[in-house]
Order: C-alpha cells, then structure tokens, then sequence
C-alpha cells in the first residue's frame, strides 16, 4: 500500500497538538518532501531518515516520496517526527504491517545509525495520547520513566529502529515500563534546601519566612551583605508541603518542555527553587524566543523564584512581572501565534539598603544615590510584594553562640498544619484557591471578616498611610494566614498589626 499514517504529537506552550504523520510514495524521481509546515530540524529529518533506514538494513523506496503534517496550518518544530517518519515509509512501502500503527503513537528522533535519541515534552504528549484514546506509546527509553507517568498507557520504550520494528511486527516481546507511585517520587526538599537550623539569629525574618511558607506569600529580604538573605531564601522551599501529584504533572510539564529534565528523569520530586542573575535578559526571565519557551517565572511554577539583587534586574523585565504574579500566567505573543505558560510561583527577592550594601547611616553613597537605587522598585511592584522584612547585621556574640535554632523540620510541622486548614477552608474552590494568597475578593469577603476593631484600624491605614485597594486586599490575605498560625477563626487586631508592620520598608529609607 503506497500510503500509512502514523501518529505523533507537536508541542504549543506546555500542552500537545496531535499530528498525523502522512507519508505517500508515488511514481517518480526518487525523492522525500516534507509538508505541512515543517521547521528547518524538521526538513532535516528527510537525511535523517533516509541514512538511518538504509543504515538498518532497509531499503528506500524508488518512488516519490511526500510527507504531510497534519494538520497543515499548524506550524511544527523539533526533530520528534524522525521515528513515526521511518515507521510511515516502512508501512508505506510495505515492509511493516499497517496494522501495527492503530492506536500507536510514536516519536523519537533518529540517529544516522538507527539509534533513538530523547526528545522534549514527553509528559505533554504522553496526556494527549491518554486523551484522544490512543493505548500505546512507542518512545525513546530514556524518555520512558516520564511517559510512564501517565495512567493508562502501554509505554514501549526503544533505543533503535531495529528495535521498534521488530517490536511493532511481533518478533520481540515488549518492554514495558511500570511508574514510580507517588509516594516514592513526591518528598520534601529536606536533602537539597537549607536548614534554617543554620542561620545566626535574625528571629523576624525567621518569622516573616514562616509565614510565608503557610500562606503563600511573596517576600523581600532586605539587609546589608553578609547577614542570611540568601540563606534564608533557600530555606524556604524546605518549609513548604510536597507538591500534590497534579502539581508535579505541571510542574514536569514546564520543565520537559523547556530541556531541563535529566535523561531517565520522571516526576520532579521537589518544589522548584530558580535563582536566576540579575544580568539575565527579559526573555529568559519571563519566557519568549523566536519560538517561544519557558522563562524562569515558568519554571518555579508551584516552588520558588529568588530574585537576587532585585535593582540590579532591567526594570523592563521587573515591571513586567507585574502581570504574571497577578495571574499565575504569561502569555507571550509572537506573529505566528501565542501561548500561554503557567507561572503560579513564590517570589523572594534580596536587595542591599544602599548601593554599597552598608546600612544608610554608614552608606558612602549620597542620599541621591540612595534614593536612585531604591526608587529602581516601583510602587506597583512593591505593591504586590506581601512582605518587607528588614535583616540587620548579626552582634558578634550571636555568630560565636553554638546553640542550635529552630530546624526547618519544626517549622514544616507548623506550617503543614496552617496548609491543611487553608485545604479544608477551600474545598469548595479546591484546585482555584489552595493557599491564603491567592484568594481572590469574593474569598476575601467570606473567609476575612473584620470586627470593629479590626475596621477602625484598616480605616486609618487606609486614610493615613497611603493603603491602596491593592494592598488592603494583601494585608487581609496576610493577617489571616498569620491568625491561622495562631489557630484563630477571626482575624484580630494583633494579626492586621503585624501584617502592616511588613509594609513600606524601602519607604522609610526613602523617608515616606
């Protein structure tokens, strides 16, 4: 039969588009033409192909040759196509059953020698195949462990063309890869974070970072260099809950798609922790290209982000964060199309009080100077930063006193628990709203009434201090994960206290 179809799939953002590979073999000069709007590693695959057949033993058709990616409007990229082109000019051609294709879906890309390398985006593909009722999935072995992840689906996993011709015609027996369950592959970050055991001192950034971690919210460390910030930073992913299986899935998804899983990786274990540099370009930080592909807002979707010498950022790129920390999404729109990266993250960022890092009064920079640097934050940006925390330099005494702090391991304890109440709290809206920072106002009406205690105090840091709607909503969000931390059912005047006194820092060094 001069014509078969094999099935495959193409990336869009974090998700897969099913594509039918199409290969005709006509009278005619003997060549291969891809269609079907291919990209340039895509028109490669015709030598490819072509090499790794006759390499295998095969032999090439006499015919004309033409290959159609369908559908023909959507553009494809990558060289994932390689192995369901073999296999469709094998069917094609009549040396391998057509029969052996249904409810397949191949890919792979292909080695001059017949070997099946890796290909991006496994994960995506392997949840489109579940979904348009494929049973089987023929890919690269080192891809397996993350394809398996997906219930539901015979993966076969290969490591040549030989290999998954004899396995599709009946001559070898299938090898079948079972997946890790979830509680094997979904632990804390005990192993890789810090400990903040640890640190030296700094209690109220201890405190700031616990109440962060229980109620999902965003965080500025500021201080002189040499007093934890980064420490303290990379504390936190320790203190947060596993990520749930579905969290997991996103998260891999993102992490696939962008080439950051290792070979024979499944499920990311741990929540995320990216710590890009400040030199890093808009792109990279918020995702984009010719093509476009993750930013690392994208890849700390459902762990942390930690932004390092915040002012040293472009302001273009921090302005711009804006949006997604709203929304937990970023849409990056290009001619020929746009797509959409989730990007629901915690952001911590560190900056120095000064531009030498010494504390104002010591500073040798000008109050002109000072207030350039500082003024580098906008106010909207702040605005949506939960959390000011200043960390002071630690006495000389602390750094000699041997007595062990609190360990991460604790805190976690407490911090499960706040979680565990927020879960119960939003069931109704679970899977919208899992944690205090992301209610939204509706919630914020239901979940943070204030008594008339609470009112005159809001009511005069809205009159007096420069409160915006904006941030009222943030102070509630975070009174009342810090009355959670107390186990009370009402938000008291304590807990809206405390959460304005983690307002406008960086304004009083301005001399707001």
């Amino acid at each position: 039969m001069p014509l078969a179809t094999c099935y495959s799939a193409s990336i869009h953002g974090i998700h897969a588009r099913k594509v039918d590979v199409e290969v005709h073999i006509g009278t005619g000069t003997p060549s291969m033409v891809i269609v079907g709007l291919p990209d340039v590693a895509i028109r490669e695959s015709r030598d490819r192909v072509s090499t790794a057949l006759l390499t295998c033993g095969f032999a090439m058709p006499k015919g004309h040759m033409t290959i159609n990616l369908a559908p023909a409007d959507i553009r494809k990229e990558g060289p994932s196509f390689d192995l369901p082109m073999a296999l469709g000019v094998l069917a094609a051609s009549g040396q391998l059953d057509t029969k052996c294709h249904e409810k397949i879906m191949s890919l792979g890309e292909l080695a001059l020698d017949g070997r099946i390398r890796p290909v991006k985006g496994v994960l995506s593909m392997a949840l489109l195949a579940r979904g348009i009722g494929c049973e089987t999935m023929l890919i690269p072995s080192k891809n397996a462990l993350e394809a398996s992840q997906v219930e539901g689906l015979e993966i076969l996993p290969v490591n040549h063309l030989r290999e998954a011709t004899e396995m599709l015609s009946g001559q070898r027996k299938p090898t079948t890869i079972e997946p890790l369950n979830e509680g094997q592959s979904l632990s804390s970050q005990d192993a890789l974070a810090g400990d903040l055991a640890e640190v030296k001192g700094q209690p109220a950034a201890r405190r700031s970072l616990e109440i962060a971690a229980a109620g999902g919210h965003h965080l500025l460390l500021m201080g002189p260099p040499g007093t934890g910030k980064s420490m303290l930073a990379r504390c936190l992913p320790g203190l947060l809950p596993p990520m749930t299986r579905q969290e997991a899935i996103e998260a891999t998804q993102i992490h696939s798609v962008a080439e950051h899983l290792k070979p024979g990786q499944g499920l990311l274990k741990y929540r995320p922790f990216r710590h890009p540099h400040h030199s890093l370009s808009d792109a990279g930080l918020l995702g984009g290209g010719i093509y476009p592909r993750p930013g690392e807002i994208s890849l700390a979707h459902h762990g942390v982000l930690f932004l390092d010498e915040l002012p040293e950022f472009r302001r273009s790129a921090l302005e711009a964060l804006r949006q997604p920390i709203e929304e937990g999404e970023i849409l990056i729109s290009r001619v020929n199309g746009a797509v959409s990266y989730p990007c629901r993250f915690m952001l911590v960022a560190a900056m120095n009080p000064t531009p030498d890092g010494a504390m104002p009064d010591q500073s040798q920079s000008t109050p002109q100077e000072i207030r350039r640097y500082l003024g580098k934050i906008s106010g909207p940006l702040l605005d949506r930063v939960d959390m000011q925390v200043e960390v002071p330099e630690i006495p000389f005494d602390r750094l000699l006193d041997e007595s062990r702090a609190e360990p991460s391991s604790v805190v976690r304890q407490r911090v499960m628990t706040v979680r565990k109440f927020q879960e119960e709290r939003f069931q109704p809206e679970a899977g919208f709203i899992t944690c205090n920072a992301m209610m939204s106002r509706s919630a914020l009406k239901t979940f943070c009434p204030l008594d008339a205690e609470g009112q005159a105090l809001m009511r005069k840091a809205y009159d007096h201090w420069g409160v915006s709607g904006r941030v009222y909503d943030r102070l509630l969000r975070l009174a009342r994960t810090i009355a959670d931390l107390e186990a009370s059912s009402d938000i008291r005047a304590p807990h809206l206290m405390e959460a304005l006194q983690y307002r406008g820092v960086i304004s009083r060094y301005l001399g707001g």
